[in-house]
């Protein structure tokens, strides 16, 4: 009996050894010398990792209860529709002057008063260290990164691995542009590769311009870690894009929260939003807003326009996967807000937006009613 005990020991620790030795690069790198030092000056820092002004509720009784429920749904049994983009045309400014490509989940293009900014990246296979297991994407890459036009920013709201990917800023390291990150997450791309020199950190409410363009870390309410011992050590953050013509408001991963009113009085209003809107469930509501709040986060920033987004790629819940979609058009009817739903791949311009299309499946789903997603610490 011993001796099997031990052999299963040696058998788990070789196990865990090796997924130590494989993630390993991917895992990122933690903030030290004068990044560590900045890191620890910012207004949301304490007791060793970054906080949100409303903290995050969980209940882990309910996480075992809705995943022992989850859809039969939660990724797609037929190929999603999708539209090929036009690189030719993606050379070619739009003629409004504000375009949005949404390559799925919260991987945008956008372009915005004469300049492009590529948004949370995310190319690989899988959102996971693992070339192996971890949720898998859907459907392929719809461009090429080669294929691209050239881009003046690459933004990053978070470290999370459907978020942040450690081959798509490999392969971008060498790119004559700028990555904008929160505070602490540069550590990682330093560490794949990226010249300091082309990183630029921001605090919440920090800006930067990009030409005529100013970019503005707006805070959200989430979290951060890449190895389970590094949790909350870098910070999150969505943010505003204010132009000569246009303004535009992506969320980042977050819950709703009170401080969503300040960022809409502040930079506001927008013409086009990009809110998370799906990947959620009521055990965690603080992590992601769902589609009820989503709706309600676009009309606290002041958004003319909803896109959500943080749905459409990955299975990181345990809803029907067209779910966060059909309640986010439920609940935009009810409260009058205008909504772009393009298929995967497909640019649009706010202005002259395309005639609504029902590009997904009818499958079950479970309304607001059957299920609320509610934020706490939000009247």
């Amino acid at each position: 009996m011993k001796r099997q005990t031990l052999v299963a020991g040696l058998v788990l620790l070789a196990a865990l050894t090796l997924a130590l030795v494989d993630g390993w690069t991917d895992f990122g790198a933690r903030a030290r010398g004068p990044r560590r030092t900045r890191v620890k000056r910012s207004p949301q820092w304490r007791g060793g990792q970054f906080h949100n002004p409303q903290p995050l509720e969980n209940s882990f009784g309910e996480v075992i209860a809705d995943a022992l429920h989850a859809s039969d749904d939660t990724r797609p049994h037929t190929p999603v529709l999708r539209a090929a983009p036009d690189a030719t045309r993606l050379l070619t400014p739009p003629s409004s002057g504000l375009r949005v490509t949404w390559m799925g989940h919260s991987s945008l293009l956008l372009e915005i008063d004469g300049r492009r900014v590529l948004i949370d990246p995310v190319w690989s296979a899988r959102a996971s260290p693992y070339t192996w297991v971890g949720p898998k994407r859907w459907y392929p890459p719809l461009l090429a990164l080669a294929q691209l036009p050239p881009v003046d920013a690459v933004i990053i709201s978070h470290d999370h691995y459907d978020h942040l990917d450690h081959a798509t800023i490999t392969a971008m390291k060498d790119w004559d542009t700028r990555f904008i990150v929160p505070l602490g997450v540069g550590a990682d791309l330093a560490s794949w590769g990226v010249p300091e020199a082309r990183i630029v950190e921001l605090d919440w409410w920090e800006q930067i311009a990009i030409g005529d363009l100013t970019v503005v870390a707006t805070p959200a309410r989430h979290a951060s870690g890449r190895m389970l011992i590094d949790n909350d050590e870098k910070l999150w953050a969505g943010y505003a894009f204010v132009g000569p013509r246009h303004r535009v408001y992506y969320s980042g991963d977050t819950g709703l929260f009170p401080g969503m009113r300040d960022i809409g009085n502040r930079l506001g209003p927008f013409d086009l939003t990009m809110i998370d809107a799906g990947q959620y469930d009521r055990a965690w509501p603080d992590w992601h807003g769902g589609p009820e709040q989503a709706v309600r986060a676009n009309q606290l920033v002041r958004g003319r326009l909803l896109l959500p987004v943080h749905w459409g790629l990955f299975a990181l819940a345990y809803h029907s996967w067209t779910e966060p979609v059909e309640r986010v058009l439920v609940a935009a009817k009810k409260a009058g807000v205008p909504v772009l739903v393009p298929r995967p791949g497909q640019s649009v311009e706010p202005a002259s937006p395309p005639p609504f299309e029902r590009w997904w499946p009818a499958i079950p789903w479970q309304t607001a009613e059957q299920r609320p997603i509610v934020s706490s610490q939000v009247d």
